[in-house]
Protein backbone atom coordinates (compact mmCIF):
# COMPACT_ATOMS: atom_id res chain seq x y z
CA UNK A 1 0.00 0.00 0.00
CA UNK A 2 2.87 2.54 0.59
CA UNK A 3 2.76 3.48 -3.25
CA UNK A 4 0.36 5.47 -1.46
CA UNK A 5 2.82 7.50 0.13
CA UNK A 6 4.68 9.03 -2.95
CA UNK A 7 6.99 11.23 -0.41
CA UNK A 8 10.10 8.71 -0.49
CA UNK A 9 10.84 10.82 2.92
CA UNK A 10 7.36 10.31 4.55
CA UNK A 11 7.32 6.44 2.95
CA UNK A 12 10.44 6.08 5.50
CA UNK A 13 8.17 7.06 8.14
CA UNK A 14 5.73 4.29 8.31
CA UNK A 15 5.47 2.00 11.30
CA UNK A 16 2.91 0.46 13.37
CA UNK A 17 -0.09 2.07 15.29
CA UNK A 18 1.27 1.36 18.72
CA UNK A 19 4.50 2.29 17.60
CA UNK A 20 2.86 5.91 16.51
CA UNK A 21 1.07 5.61 19.99
CA UNK A 22 4.51 5.83 21.73
CA UNK A 23 4.85 10.08 20.34
CA UNK A 24 1.34 10.46 22.65
CA UNK A 25 1.85 11.37 26.13
CA UNK A 26 -0.18 11.82 29.32
CA UNK A 27 -1.84 15.25 29.19
CA UNK A 28 -1.22 15.78 25.58
CA UNK A 29 -4.30 18.20 23.11
CA UNK A 30 -4.50 16.03 20.24
CA UNK A 31 -6.09 17.58 16.79
CA UNK A 32 -7.66 14.53 15.57
CA UNK A 33 -9.46 14.13 12.02
CA UNK A 34 -12.69 13.56 11.71
CA UNK A 35 -16.36 14.66 10.94
CA UNK A 36 -19.52 12.59 11.35
CA UNK A 37 -18.56 8.95 11.35
CA UNK A 38 -16.04 9.94 8.41
CA UNK A 39 -12.31 10.53 8.10
CA UNK A 40 -11.53 9.81 11.18
CA UNK A 41 -8.39 7.71 12.02
CA UNK A 42 -9.02 3.99 12.21
CA UNK A 43 -5.84 2.62 14.10
CA UNK A 44 -4.26 5.55 16.49
CA UNK A 45 -7.70 5.93 18.37
CA UNK A 46 -7.30 1.84 18.97
CA UNK A 47 -3.47 1.88 20.39
CA UNK A 48 -4.20 5.20 22.49
CA UNK A 49 -6.83 3.37 24.28
CA UNK A 50 -4.55 0.35 24.85
CA UNK A 51 -1.52 2.20 25.90
CA UNK A 52 -4.17 4.13 28.74
CA UNK A 53 -5.39 0.92 29.94
CA UNK A 54 -1.77 -0.24 30.26
CA UNK A 55 -0.95 3.21 32.25
CA UNK A 56 -4.60 2.70 34.44
CA UNK A 57 -3.06 -0.76 35.39
CA UNK A 58 0.17 0.61 36.56
CA UNK A 59 -1.53 3.01 38.34
CA UNK A 60 -0.39 5.70 36.08
CA UNK A 61 -2.35 8.97 34.96
CA UNK A 62 -3.28 9.03 31.56
CA UNK A 63 -5.08 11.18 29.69
CA UNK A 64 -5.45 13.35 26.86
CA UNK A 65 -7.58 16.25 25.57
CA UNK A 66 -9.32 15.34 21.98
CA UNK A 67 -10.19 18.14 19.60
CA UNK A 68 -11.88 17.25 16.54
CA UNK A 69 -13.88 18.56 13.69
CA UNK A 70 -16.91 17.27 14.91
CA UNK A 71 -18.40 13.36 15.80
CA UNK A 72 -16.31 10.68 14.83
CA UNK A 73 -17.50 6.40 15.31
CA UNK A 74 -17.01 3.89 17.93
CA UNK A 75 -13.81 2.96 17.11
CA UNK A 76 -12.47 6.20 17.79
CA UNK A 77 -14.34 8.38 20.37
CA UNK A 78 -15.75 5.28 21.78
CA UNK A 79 -12.72 3.49 22.21
CA UNK A 80 -11.22 5.41 24.18
CA UNK A 81 -14.41 7.09 25.77
CA UNK A 82 -14.29 3.34 27.69
CA UNK A 83 -10.76 3.42 28.14
CA UNK A 84 -10.73 6.56 30.59
CA UNK A 85 -8.33 8.13 27.55
CA UNK A 86 -10.12 11.17 27.33
CA UNK A 87 -10.03 13.91 29.91
CA UNK A 88 -11.55 17.15 27.67
CA UNK A 89 -13.28 16.62 24.43
CA UNK A 90 -14.71 19.53 21.68
CA UNK A 91 -16.54 20.35 19.87
CA UNK A 92 -19.20 17.72 18.62
CA UNK A 93 -19.85 14.37 20.05
CA UNK A 94 -21.98 11.86 19.55
CA UNK A 95 -21.11 8.49 20.80
CA UNK A 96 -23.14 6.62 23.28
CA UNK A 97 -20.07 5.84 25.74
CA UNK A 98 -18.61 9.29 25.54
CA UNK A 99 -22.26 10.75 26.17
CA UNK A 100 -22.67 8.41 29.23
CA UNK A 101 -18.79 9.53 30.64
CA UNK A 102 -19.64 13.13 30.27
CA UNK A 103 -22.89 13.03 31.81
CA UNK A 104 -21.37 11.21 34.58
CA UNK A 105 -18.97 14.16 35.16
CA UNK A 106 -16.16 12.00 34.34
CA UNK A 107 -14.87 14.14 31.24
CA UNK A 108 -15.07 17.27 30.66
CA UNK A 109 -17.12 18.42 27.30
CA UNK A 110 -17.19 22.03 25.62
CA UNK A 111 -19.79 22.17 23.34
CA UNK A 112 -18.40 24.87 20.36
CA UNK A 113 -20.36 26.16 17.10
CA UNK A 114 -18.18 24.49 14.27
CA UNK A 115 -17.44 28.07 12.71
CA UNK A 116 -15.96 28.89 15.89
CA UNK A 117 -13.93 25.51 16.96
CA UNK A 118 -11.01 26.53 14.24
CA UNK A 119 -10.13 29.95 15.09
CA UNK A 120 -10.28 29.22 18.35
CA UNK A 121 -8.12 26.66 17.57
CA UNK A 122 -5.63 29.18 16.65
CA UNK A 123 -5.95 31.56 19.30
CA UNK A 124 -4.76 29.27 21.70
CA UNK A 125 -7.93 28.79 23.73
CA UNK A 126 -7.36 25.09 24.09
CA UNK A 127 -3.59 25.42 24.99
CA UNK A 128 -0.80 24.15 22.90
CA UNK A 129 -1.99 21.15 19.98
CA UNK A 130 0.85 18.64 21.07
CA UNK A 131 0.00 16.50 18.21
CA UNK A 132 -2.24 16.35 14.85
CA UNK A 133 -3.60 13.30 13.48
CA UNK A 134 -5.47 13.02 10.35
CA UNK A 135 -6.68 10.58 7.83
CA UNK A 136 -5.31 10.96 3.92
CA UNK A 137 -6.35 9.05 1.25
CA UNK A 138 -3.31 9.75 -0.70
CA UNK A 139 0.38 11.57 -0.18
CA UNK A 140 1.80 13.50 -3.02
CA UNK A 141 5.18 13.44 -4.08
CA UNK A 142 6.07 16.70 -2.86
CA UNK A 143 4.35 15.84 0.46
CA UNK A 144 0.55 17.43 -0.08
CA UNK A 145 -1.93 15.46 1.86
CA UNK A 146 -4.99 14.39 -0.01
CA UNK A 147 -8.20 14.23 1.84
CA UNK A 148 -10.03 11.86 2.75
CA UNK A 149 -13.95 11.29 2.99
CA UNK A 150 -13.88 14.88 5.17
CA UNK A 151 -11.87 18.00 5.89
CA UNK A 152 -13.34 19.18 8.79
CA UNK A 153 -10.86 21.51 11.12
CA UNK A 154 -7.60 19.40 9.55
CA UNK A 155 -6.05 22.38 8.31
CA UNK A 156 -5.99 24.17 11.73
CA UNK A 157 -4.94 21.49 13.64
CA UNK A 158 -1.65 20.32 11.32
CA UNK A 159 -0.71 23.99 11.10
CA UNK A 160 -1.02 24.66 15.18
CA UNK A 161 0.68 20.83 16.07
CA UNK A 162 4.05 20.33 17.14
CA UNK A 163 3.82 16.83 15.51
CA UNK A 164 1.79 15.20 12.85
CA UNK A 165 0.98 11.66 12.76
CA UNK A 166 -0.98 10.52 9.22
CA UNK A 167 -3.09 7.66 8.66
CA UNK A 168 -2.91 6.49 4.79
CA UNK A 169 -6.05 4.94 4.35
CA UNK A 170 -6.42 2.41 1.49
CA UNK A 171 -9.63 2.04 1.75
CA UNK A 172 -10.64 5.33 0.53
CA UNK A 173 -10.94 6.27 -3.36
CA UNK A 174 -8.06 7.90 -4.98
CA UNK A 175 -10.66 9.33 -7.00
CA UNK A 176 -11.46 11.54 -4.21
CA UNK A 177 -8.44 13.29 -5.50
CA UNK A 178 -10.14 16.85 -6.99
CA UNK A 179 -13.32 16.81 -4.73
CA UNK A 180 -11.06 18.63 -2.16
CA UNK A 181 -10.92 22.86 -2.10
CA UNK A 182 -8.46 23.91 0.25
CA UNK A 183 -8.63 27.23 0.93
CA UNK A 184 -6.75 28.98 3.89
CA UNK A 185 -8.61 31.66 5.66
CA UNK A 186 -6.07 34.26 6.68
CA UNK A 187 -5.39 34.98 10.47
CA UNK A 188 -6.41 37.43 12.27
CA UNK A 189 -6.28 40.71 12.35
CA UNK A 190 -5.31 40.11 8.29
CA UNK A 191 -8.74 38.58 7.40
CA UNK A 192 -10.27 39.19 4.36
CA UNK A 193 -13.89 37.90 2.41
CA UNK A 194 -13.87 34.71 1.66
CA UNK A 195 -14.51 35.09 -2.80
CA UNK A 196 -17.35 32.44 -2.62
CA UNK A 197 -20.09 34.02 -4.61
CA UNK A 198 -21.54 30.51 -5.91
CA UNK A 199 -22.25 27.28 -4.45
CA UNK A 200 -19.78 25.41 -6.64
CA UNK A 201 -17.03 27.93 -6.41
CA UNK A 202 -13.56 27.04 -6.43
CA UNK A 203 -11.27 28.61 -4.83
CA UNK A 204 -8.36 26.91 -3.21
CA UNK A 205 -6.17 23.64 -4.31
CA UNK A 206 -6.87 19.86 -3.90
CA UNK A 207 -4.31 19.37 -1.49
CA UNK A 208 -3.47 19.97 1.82
CA UNK A 209 -0.01 21.50 2.31
CA UNK A 210 1.78 20.59 5.56
CA UNK A 211 5.16 21.27 7.02
CA UNK A 212 6.56 17.12 6.30
CA UNK A 213 9.23 18.13 9.18
CA UNK A 214 6.68 18.15 11.76
CA UNK A 215 5.88 14.58 10.63
CA UNK A 216 6.72 11.58 13.12
CA UNK A 217 5.18 8.75 12.10
CA UNK A 218 2.82 7.16 9.41
CA UNK A 219 0.69 4.62 9.75
CA UNK A 220 -1.36 2.39 6.91
CA UNK A 221 -4.74 1.05 6.97
CA UNK A 222 -7.62 -0.37 5.07
CA UNK A 223 -10.54 0.31 7.04
CA UNK A 224 -14.26 1.54 6.07
CA UNK A 225 -16.01 4.63 8.05
CA UNK A 226 -18.49 3.34 10.40
CA UNK A 227 -21.46 5.48 9.95
CA UNK A 228 -24.72 3.93 10.78
CA UNK A 229 -27.15 3.16 8.33
CA UNK A 230 -30.38 5.28 7.65
CA UNK A 231 -34.06 3.76 8.41
CA UNK A 232 -36.28 3.90 5.36
CA UNK A 233 -38.54 7.20 6.39
CA UNK A 234 -41.80 6.31 8.23
CA UNK A 235 -45.18 8.00 7.68
CA UNK A 236 -43.94 10.66 10.47
CA UNK A 237 -41.23 11.14 8.55
CA UNK A 238 -43.12 11.31 5.00
CA UNK A 239 -45.65 13.79 6.92
CA UNK A 240 -43.13 16.37 7.87
CA UNK A 241 -40.99 15.91 4.78
CA UNK A 242 -44.42 16.89 2.91
CA UNK A 243 -44.91 19.68 4.96
CA UNK A 244 -41.47 21.12 4.58
CA UNK A 245 -42.18 20.78 0.56
CA UNK A 246 -45.53 22.64 1.46
CA UNK A 247 -43.42 25.18 3.55
CA UNK A 248 -41.42 25.71 0.53
CA UNK A 249 -44.16 25.96 -2.21
CA UNK A 250 -45.30 28.81 -0.18
CA UNK A 251 -41.65 30.48 -0.21
CA UNK A 252 -42.65 30.30 -4.55
CA UNK A 253 -46.04 31.42 -4.51
CA UNK A 254 -44.82 34.38 -1.88
CA UNK A 255 -41.72 35.23 -4.66
CA UNK A 256 -39.78 34.76 -1.77
CA UNK A 257 -38.22 31.47 -3.71
CA UNK A 258 -38.36 29.72 -8.00
CA UNK A 259 -37.47 26.22 -8.76
CA UNK A 260 -34.74 26.44 -10.07
CA UNK A 261 -33.05 28.96 -7.15
CA UNK A 262 -33.42 26.44 -4.22
CA UNK A 263 -29.88 26.42 -1.65
CA UNK A 264 -30.32 23.88 0.73
CA UNK A 265 -28.42 22.95 4.19
CA UNK A 266 -29.74 20.20 5.89
CA UNK A 267 -28.50 18.55 9.32
CA UNK A 268 -27.90 14.58 9.48
CA UNK A 269 -30.51 12.23 10.46
CA UNK A 270 -33.63 10.12 8.88
CA UNK A 271 -35.97 12.81 8.62
CA UNK A 272 -33.61 15.40 6.75
CA UNK A 273 -33.33 12.06 4.56
CA UNK A 274 -36.87 11.78 3.96
CA UNK A 275 -36.92 15.21 3.15
CA UNK A 276 -34.70 14.98 -0.06
CA UNK A 277 -36.44 11.74 -0.94
CA UNK A 278 -40.00 14.35 -1.20
CA UNK A 279 -37.64 16.76 -3.30
CA UNK A 280 -37.00 13.88 -5.78
CA UNK A 281 -40.62 14.28 -6.79
CA UNK A 282 -41.10 17.55 -6.02
CA UNK A 283 -41.20 20.60 -8.91
CA UNK A 284 -37.79 21.83 -7.94
CA UNK A 285 -34.88 21.64 -10.52
CA UNK A 286 -31.04 22.86 -10.15
CA UNK A 287 -30.96 22.57 -6.33
CA UNK A 288 -27.99 23.29 -4.82
CA UNK A 289 -26.50 22.37 -1.21
CA UNK A 290 -24.24 24.68 0.64
CA UNK A 291 -23.84 22.39 4.10
CA UNK A 292 -21.95 20.70 6.17
CA UNK A 293 -22.20 17.25 4.93
CA UNK A 294 -23.16 15.30 2.09
CA UNK A 295 -25.86 12.71 2.58
CA UNK A 296 -27.68 9.51 0.99
CA UNK A 297 -30.11 12.02 -0.26
CA UNK A 298 -27.98 14.23 -2.17
CA UNK A 299 -26.59 11.55 -3.86
CA UNK A 300 -29.88 10.52 -4.86
CA UNK A 301 -30.71 13.81 -6.19
CA UNK A 302 -27.22 14.03 -8.27
CA UNK A 303 -27.80 10.81 -9.93
CA UNK A 304 -32.09 11.71 -10.53
CA UNK A 305 -30.09 15.51 -12.29
CA UNK A 306 -32.32 17.49 -9.47
CA UNK A 307 -29.26 18.24 -7.50
CA UNK A 308 -26.28 19.89 -9.69
CA UNK A 309 -23.81 20.68 -6.54
CA UNK A 310 -23.29 20.61 -3.04
CA UNK A 311 -20.76 21.77 -1.04
CA UNK A 312 -19.88 20.51 2.43
CA UNK A 313 -17.13 19.53 4.61
CA UNK A 314 -17.55 15.94 4.99
CA UNK A 315 -19.54 12.58 3.75
CA UNK A 316 -22.49 11.70 6.57
CA UNK A 317 -23.41 8.50 4.35
CA UNK A 318 -24.59 4.75 5.02
CA UNK A 319 -22.66 1.94 4.49
CA UNK A 320 -24.29 1.53 1.29
CA UNK A 321 -23.57 4.82 0.09
CA UNK A 322 -20.26 4.61 1.14
CA UNK A 323 -19.41 2.18 -0.86
CA UNK A 324 -21.30 3.76 -3.62
CA UNK A 325 -19.15 6.52 -3.44
CA UNK A 326 -15.55 5.09 -2.99
CA UNK A 327 -17.02 3.31 -6.55
CA UNK A 328 -18.13 6.01 -8.39
CA UNK A 329 -16.40 9.07 -6.54
CA UNK A 330 -14.52 10.43 -10.28
CA UNK A 331 -18.20 11.13 -10.92
CA UNK A 332 -19.07 12.39 -8.03
CA UNK A 333 -16.16 15.01 -7.87
CA UNK A 334 -17.87 16.81 -10.44
CA UNK A 335 -20.75 17.39 -8.38
CA UNK A 336 -19.72 17.80 -4.66
CA UNK A 337 -17.04 19.86 -3.39
CA UNK A 338 -15.46 19.28 0.64
CA UNK A 339 -14.19 22.44 1.98
CA UNK A 340 -12.22 23.18 5.47
CA UNK A 341 -14.76 23.59 8.15
CA UNK A 342 -14.31 27.31 8.12
CA UNK A 343 -14.97 28.05 5.01
CA UNK A 344 -18.15 25.40 5.08
CA UNK A 345 -19.92 26.64 8.05
CA UNK A 346 -18.61 30.55 7.29
CA UNK A 347 -21.14 32.84 8.33
CA UNK A 348 -20.00 35.28 5.86
CA UNK A 349 -21.13 32.85 2.94
CA UNK A 350 -24.08 31.65 4.53
CA UNK A 351 -25.75 34.76 4.94
CA UNK A 352 -24.60 35.50 0.96
CA UNK A 353 -26.11 32.29 -0.06
CA UNK A 354 -29.58 33.15 0.91
CA UNK A 355 -29.69 29.44 1.40
CA UNK A 356 -32.75 27.55 3.50
CA UNK A 357 -31.54 25.48 5.94
CA UNK A 358 -33.20 22.44 8.60
CA UNK A 359 -32.26 21.18 11.67
CA UNK A 360 -33.32 18.93 14.15
CA UNK A 361 -34.26 19.78 17.59
CA UNK A 362 -34.67 18.09 20.60
CA UNK A 363 -37.83 20.81 21.83
CA UNK A 364 -38.98 23.70 20.93
CA UNK A 365 -41.14 25.71 23.79
CA UNK A 366 -44.25 28.13 22.29
CA UNK A 367 -42.19 31.11 21.55
CA UNK A 368 -40.06 29.37 19.16
CA UNK A 369 -36.54 29.05 21.50
CA UNK A 370 -35.09 25.78 20.14
CA UNK A 371 -33.27 23.60 22.67
CA UNK A 372 -31.34 21.28 20.41
CA UNK A 373 -28.56 19.56 22.84
CA UNK A 374 -29.89 19.14 26.49
CA UNK A 375 -32.48 16.70 27.43
CA UNK A 376 -34.08 18.12 30.58
CA UNK A 377 -31.45 20.83 30.93
CA UNK A 378 -28.99 19.55 31.57
CA UNK A 379 -27.99 15.93 29.83
CA UNK A 380 -26.39 16.20 26.85
CA UNK A 381 -27.12 14.16 23.83
CA UNK A 382 -24.58 15.16 21.01
CA UNK A 383 -23.76 19.35 20.45
CA UNK A 384 -25.07 22.37 18.62
CA UNK A 385 -22.45 21.26 16.05
CA UNK A 386 -23.46 23.71 12.88
CA UNK A 387 -26.56 24.12 13.43
CA UNK A 388 -26.15 27.31 14.76
CA UNK A 389 -23.56 28.71 12.20
CA UNK A 390 -26.60 27.87 9.66
CA UNK A 391 -29.98 28.84 11.60
CA UNK A 392 -28.57 32.37 12.23
CA UNK A 393 -27.25 33.29 9.07
CA UNK A 394 -29.52 31.50 6.50
CA UNK A 395 -31.98 33.18 5.08
CA UNK A 396 -34.94 31.07 6.47
CA UNK A 397 -34.08 28.99 9.11
CA UNK A 398 -36.00 25.69 9.75
CA UNK A 399 -36.43 23.41 12.79
CA UNK A 400 -38.26 19.82 11.97
CA UNK A 401 -38.81 17.01 14.11
CA UNK A 402 -41.66 14.61 15.16
CA UNK A 403 -44.28 16.10 17.48
CA UNK A 404 -43.43 13.56 20.22
CA UNK A 405 -40.89 11.15 21.20
CA UNK A 406 -41.07 7.96 23.81
CA UNK A 407 -44.57 6.39 22.46
CA UNK A 408 -45.60 9.98 23.21
CA UNK A 409 -44.16 10.21 27.23
CA UNK A 410 -42.30 13.81 25.33
CA UNK A 411 -43.41 16.71 23.40
CA UNK A 412 -41.45 18.12 21.47
CA UNK A 413 -43.41 21.65 22.08
CA UNK A 414 -43.17 22.61 25.72
CA UNK A 415 -44.32 25.77 27.69
CA UNK A 416 -40.54 27.02 28.16
CA UNK A 417 -37.42 25.13 26.22
CA UNK A 418 -35.18 23.73 29.24
CA UNK A 419 -32.17 25.10 27.25
CA UNK A 420 -32.11 26.80 24.47
CA UNK A 421 -29.37 26.62 22.07
CA UNK A 422 -31.48 29.07 19.15
CA UNK A 423 -33.43 31.81 20.67
CA UNK A 424 -36.81 33.07 19.06
CA UNK A 425 -34.27 35.83 17.16
CA UNK A 426 -33.11 33.54 14.96
CA UNK A 427 -34.89 29.96 14.54
CA UNK A 428 -37.88 30.89 12.11
CA UNK A 429 -40.10 27.83 11.19
CA UNK A 430 -41.22 24.74 13.11
CA UNK A 431 -42.51 21.88 11.32
CA UNK A 432 -43.97 18.57 12.72
CA UNK A 433 -46.03 16.12 11.05
CA UNK A 434 -49.15 18.64 11.81
CA UNK A 435 -48.05 21.15 9.79
CA UNK A 436 -45.54 24.33 10.10
CA UNK A 437 -45.47 27.44 12.10
CA UNK A 438 -43.83 30.33 10.32
CA UNK A 439 -43.02 32.76 12.92
CA UNK A 440 -41.69 35.64 10.62
CA UNK A 441 -42.41 39.09 11.42
CA UNK A 442 -44.58 37.56 14.20
CA UNK A 443 -43.89 39.30 18.01
CA UNK A 444 -44.11 36.05 20.56
CA UNK A 445 -47.36 36.49 21.60
CA UNK A 446 -48.73 36.08 18.15
CA UNK A 447 -46.84 33.01 17.60
CA UNK A 448 -48.42 30.75 20.18
CA UNK A 449 -51.29 29.84 18.43
CA UNK A 450 -48.80 28.79 15.79
CA UNK A 451 -46.62 26.56 17.81
CA UNK A 452 -50.04 25.08 19.56
CA UNK A 453 -50.92 23.94 16.23
CA UNK A 454 -47.53 21.96 15.33
CA UNK A 455 -47.87 20.37 18.59
CA UNK A 456 -49.14 16.53 19.41
CA UNK A 457 -53.10 16.68 19.92
CA UNK A 458 -52.79 15.30 23.36
CA UNK A 459 -50.40 18.35 24.06
CA UNK A 460 -52.37 20.80 23.09
CA UNK A 461 -54.67 21.37 25.78
CA UNK A 462 -52.12 21.84 28.38
CA UNK A 463 -50.30 24.16 26.22
CA UNK A 464 -53.14 25.82 26.01
CA UNK A 465 -54.07 25.97 29.47
CA UNK A 466 -50.37 26.73 30.10
CA UNK A 467 -50.72 30.25 27.82
CA UNK A 468 -53.83 31.16 29.52
CA UNK A 469 -52.35 31.09 33.15
CA UNK A 470 -49.32 32.81 31.71
CA UNK A 471 -51.16 35.55 30.83
CA UNK A 472 -52.25 36.18 34.25
CA UNK A 473 -48.83 37.66 34.54
CA UNK A 474 -48.87 41.56 34.28
CA UNK A 475 -45.55 41.70 32.06
CA UNK A 476 -47.06 40.29 28.56
CA UNK A 477 -43.92 41.13 25.86
CA UNK A 478 -43.32 37.32 26.80
CA UNK A 479 -45.74 35.97 29.14
CA UNK A 480 -44.73 33.32 31.41
CA UNK A 481 -46.01 31.66 34.53
CA UNK A 482 -42.50 30.78 35.94
CA UNK A 483 -44.16 28.62 39.05
CA UNK A 484 -45.14 26.07 36.27
CA UNK A 485 -42.78 26.55 33.29
CA UNK A 486 -41.03 23.72 33.28
CA UNK A 487 -43.55 21.35 34.84
CA UNK A 488 -43.34 19.13 31.86
CA UNK A 489 -40.07 18.21 32.49
CA UNK A 490 -40.48 17.95 36.02
CA UNK A 491 -43.68 15.27 35.24
CA UNK A 492 -41.15 13.23 32.66
CA UNK A 493 -38.72 13.31 35.57
CA UNK A 494 -40.66 12.20 38.25
CA UNK A 495 -43.77 10.17 36.61
CA UNK A 496 -41.95 9.06 33.32
CA UNK A 497 -44.64 11.24 31.39
CA UNK A 498 -44.74 15.29 30.12
CA UNK A 499 -48.94 14.57 29.97
CA UNK A 500 -48.93 13.75 33.93
CA UNK A 501 -49.07 18.26 33.40
CA UNK A 502 -51.18 19.00 36.31
CA UNK A 503 -52.49 22.58 36.88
Amino acid sequence: MSDRIANSHLRSLVMSAEEAAEHINDGDTIGMSGFTGAAYPKALPTAIAEKAKAFHGRGDDFKVNVLTGASTAPDADGVMAEADAINFRMPYQSDPVMRKKINAAEMKYQDVHLSHSGLQVEQGFFGNIDVAIVEVARITEEGHLIPSSGVGNNIEYLEEADKIILEVNSWQSLDLEGMADIYRVPRLPNRTPIPINNVGDRIGTPYIQIDTDKVVAIVETDAPDRNSPFKEPDEVSKQIAGNFLEFLEAEVAAGRLTYDRFIMQSGVGNVPNAVMAGLLDSKFEKITAYTEVVQDGMLDLIDAGKMTVASATSFALSPEYADKMNREAKKYREHLVLRPLQISNSPEVIRRMGLIASNGMIEADIYGNINSTQVGGSRIMNGIGGSGDFTRNAFASTFISPSVAKDGAISAIVPFASHIDHTEHDAMVIITEYGYADLRGLAPRDRVAKMISVAHPDYRPLLEEYYERALKNPHQQTPHDLRTAFDFHINLAERGSMNSFES
